[in-house]
């Protein structure tokens, strides 16, 4: 099967290369050429524009930064709309706003072009391996068709619903993550601040009930003092940016996201808006003079 892949980041590089392991004919494009020539001397062909990649492509997946990236490379002027070809599936794997994506879907619908969105969960360790979480919304028959592609780069790939269903079930998971997260930093820093040991403290929670895959992901970053962007602060800003404005549009309530959101804003001012979400624990640090580290054997 012919694969289109446009967005080599974090993310997209490496699920590209899963996608060239598993044998698929794959054409990239991205606007550094630098990782575009690192997956052709894997065996990946380049194109020169969106379009080029959509006119080769039976399925066209995506993988950018934002609702205005997504939105200028399938529908700008060398855009996928302008290649694809009837019958054609693009999988925006991007987290952008359901409106957006429902927008998207529906132009490329006048073009008999499919569209799933889909986005992921996991950030660069699960990319890496192939065992993201996938949310994909859009025609259950377009799904099934692209299935073969989605268990590729995922190890959990879930039909969620119609057009706009997986862009908003991956807002509903950073609610959950980010949060996670904040409170799991305000714990950290409340606990050092008193002295404990915060090893010990982890490895006497981790069981219970405040046990959790964030928990286990992220605290030993925090002590290994790694903040090194794998789900970066500014993109997790963006992500809960789209998560506000939605819930203003539906006049949903969510307080505590919009609390994440402004430590989130105040860490960029800080300049560390490339660090990963873990990194909210500074924030904390910061205002408590602590550290949230291993302690000296």
């Amino acid at each position: 099967m012919k694969v289109g892949f446009i967005g080599l980041g974090i993310m997209g590089k490496p699920m590209a290369h899963n996608l060239l392991r598993k044998g698929f004919d794959l054409t990239v494009y991205d606007i550094n050429e630098q990782a575009v020539q690192e997956l052709v001397g894997h065996g990946a062909s380049s194109a020169a524009t969106p379009r080029e990649v959509a006119n080769v492509s039976a399925i066209i997946v995506t993988m950018l930064p934002n609702n205005e990236i997504v939105n200028q490379v399938i529908m700008g002027e060398d855009g996928i709309i302008h290649g694809a070809k009837a019958g054609s599936i693009v999988i925006d794997m991007s987290s952008i706003s359901p409106v957006v994506s429902k927008q998207l879907a529906a132009a490329l619908k006048e073009h008999g072009i499919h569209m799933l969105d889909a986005p992921v969960s996991g950030g660069a360790p699960k990319a890496i391996d192939g065992t993201l979480a996938i949310m994909a919304g859009g025609d259950e028959e377009v799904f099934q068709q692209a299935l073969p592609v989605l268990t590729t780069m995922g190890k959990e790939v879930t039909w969620v619903g119609e057009h706009g269903c997986g862009t908003m079930t991956k807002l509903a998971n950073q609610i959950i993550v980010n949060v996670n997260i904040a409170a799991m930093s305000e714990a950290l820093v409340l606990a050092a601040k008193a002295g404990l040991d915060i090893e010990k403290m982890y490895q006497a929670i981790r069981s219970g009930l405040a046990g959790s895959a964030v928990l286990d992901a992220k605290v030993p970053m925090i002590l290994e003092r790694n903040f090194q962007g794998g789900g970066r602060i500014d993109i997790n800003l963006k992500d809960l940016t789209n998560v506000k404005e939605t819930a203003e549009a539906i006049e949903v309530p969510i307080p505590l996201t919009r609390q994440v959101l402004e430590m989130f804003q105040s860490l960029t001012a800080d300049g560390k808006q490339t660090d990963d979400h873990c990194g909210i624990v500074q924030y904390y640090e910061k205002f408590a003079n602590v550290t949230v580290e291993k302690q000296n054997p």
